[in-house]
């Protein structure tokens, strides 16, 4: 997999189920029998892919329905691996509410870890949106990272999800 200078995927390698159209970015989206694996933010120009199985049809519906209504809540089989450690700041992650955010600082002091190790958890979050890493901010009130990047086209990406779900 390569990357564009401002973190974007780009697709060349890697084959998706789907690829939605978002006002951000291209969804990519991967599954793996009746598991959700991947969300992948591609660059906004790249080539749209109908649904190519079931679940990725399902993904794309819920998807649909979280850009109309933010408070949709997201029902669907997750394969998520990772450490002990991230696996417990993704769920956290999960119990933040749509339209409100919480600090690294806080998820920290709550899973009695540091900020960067949550920082560095939600930057290896493999299904954003889904699992809301968007909702973490820095204690500051600022933005932070994300995708692991401190600028350009992911933090544009953060903006626009976080305005949308404060409607």
């Amino acid at each position: 997999m390569s990357r564009s200078k401002n973190n974007l995927i780009v697709d060349s390698i890697k084959t998706y189920q789907a690829k939605l159209v978002t006002p951000f970015a291209v969804l990519g989206i991967r599954t793996e029998e009746d598991w959700l694996t991947d969300i992948e933010y591609l660059p906004i120009d790249t080539q749209p892919l109908a649904p190519q199985n079931s679940l990725a049809k399902e993904v794309c519906r819920q998807l649909q329905a979280y850009l109309t209504e933010p408070d949709f809540t997201f029902d669907l089989c997750l394969h998520i691996s990772g450490t002990t450690h991230q696996r417990r700041v993704w769920q956290a992650i999960q119990t933040i509410p749509s339209g409100e955010t919480s600090s690294y600082a806080e998820i920290a002091a709550q899973l009695h870890s540091a900020p960067r190790a949550v920082g560095r958890a939600c930057g290896a979050n493999r299904i954003p949106i889904v699992i809301p890493c968007h909702r973490v901010i820095a204690k500051n009130g600022g933005l932070g990272g994300f995708m692991n990047a401190s600028d350009g086209d992911p933090l544009e990406i953060k903006r626009w999800l976080l305005r949308h779900e404060s409607t």
